[in-house]
Formats: C-alpha cells, structure tokens, sequence
C-alpha cells in the first residue's frame, strides 16, 4: 500500500522562497495643547497636568505658565488614539468642574 504524497514544488522543480519584510510606517504623531483663559484658576490647570498628563509638580507648574503667558503650551505628543482620549477627559474634567479650560490637538 503506497501513498502518493504531493507536495509544492515536487515537480522537480527547484525555487528560491523569498520572505519580504512588511514596511511599517511610523503612525503620525499629534501635540495636545491647552490653550489659555481668563477664568481658569492656575491650580486647576496644574491639576490637570499631573492627573492626565503625569507631568510632576516642577513640569506642570512651568507649563500652566507658559500657557499663561504664551496662550499656548504643549503637554505631550502622543499618536492619534491616545491624543484623542486625552483631550476629551481633559475637557470632560473641565467642564465637569465648570471650568471653561480647551485642550486641542494639532498634527505633528
């Protein structure tokens, strides 16, 4: 009793099996920013820093600064997904406390 087995490639033929290498792009990078107000008490956007973004007491403070003085200042740059969720707690934590504090996302 014999068995006829067939494999690829068993037609005598000889060939060269080649893998590629998928190209994996970087995915994009986007910058959340708060963006400065007139009623935002400076202590609530430090807040914010620390519990949303993990910066320490010494980052926070010398970026609610900038924000204050600059009207812009940059929190982290994370990728889209990440970026996203990051604004909207911090403008669900804003809104939440009754602070009119905006927290945007731009491109990298």
């Amino acid at each position: 009793m014999s068995k006829d087995i067939r494999r690829v490639g068993d037609d005598n033929e000889v060939g060269i099996a080649t893998k590629t290498k998928p190209k994996t792009k970087r995915p994009n990078m986007y910058r959340v920013l708060l963006l400065n107000d007139d009623f935002t008490p400076m202590e609530f956007v430090v807040h914010v820093l620390e519990a949303f973004f993990n910066k320490g007491r010494e980052d926070a403070t010398r970026i609610m600064l900038h924000v204050h003085h600059h009207g812009v200042g940059e929190c982290g740059i994370f990728t889209y997904e990440v970026a996203e969720t990051k604004v909207s707690q911090v403008m669900d934590f804003a809104h939440k406390h009754q602070h009119p504090l905006q927290c945007i996302m731009e491109k990298k």
